[in-house]
């Protein structure tokens, strides 16, 4: 596997505001390393340019590992998974009322938050603690969704 240069993942980490560029968590308060994920794997004929990697925590990359789909229950279809690169958060998901859960709004949505497990057992008391202490969502996020919009 082809090594990434420290100038790119600083400029991928920095371009999104070192939060996962999936399901919003922010670096700071995650407690584990963010990587930088190849959003078309490079088993599936993805490449290493800016165009094709972003920020994942640790969550998320580990269960999108090489799925590039994923399956919605609503429509019985399989379909793309969310990319950051080409797709707005906004228009493919929103925060539950009290900012525990990431709710898909479109096919895309609802089958990158259940193939990534984007609301976890083990995410959301996170969450619920970032949402009392003031963390989450983050004033970037709050401020790019409105920016959206």
């Amino acid at each position: 596997m082809e090594s990434l240069s420290r100038a790119t993942r600083d400029k991928i980490a920095s371009a999104a505001h070192y939060r996962c560029e999936y399901c919003k968590t922010a670096q700071e308060i995650s407690g584990a390393q963010m990587h930088i994920e190849h959003i078309i794997p490079l088993s599936r004929g993805g490449r290493s340019d800016e165009r094709n990697l972003c920020l994942a925590c640790a969550w998320c990359n580990s269960y999108k590992w090489v799925q590039t789909h994923g399956f919605d229950r609503a429509t019985h279809a399989e379909v793309p998974l969310f990319h950051p690169r080409t797709q707005q958060w906004h228009e493919h998901f929103r925060w539950s009322d009290n900012g525990v859960y990431i709710i898909g709004l479109t096919v895309i949505g609802r089958a990158t938050v259940e193939t990534l497990k984007m609301n976890n057992e083990f995410i959301v008391p996170a969450r619920r603690h970032w949402v009392e202490a003031g963390w989450h969502p983050s004033q970037i996020q709050v401020s790019e969704d409105a920016r959206d919009r």
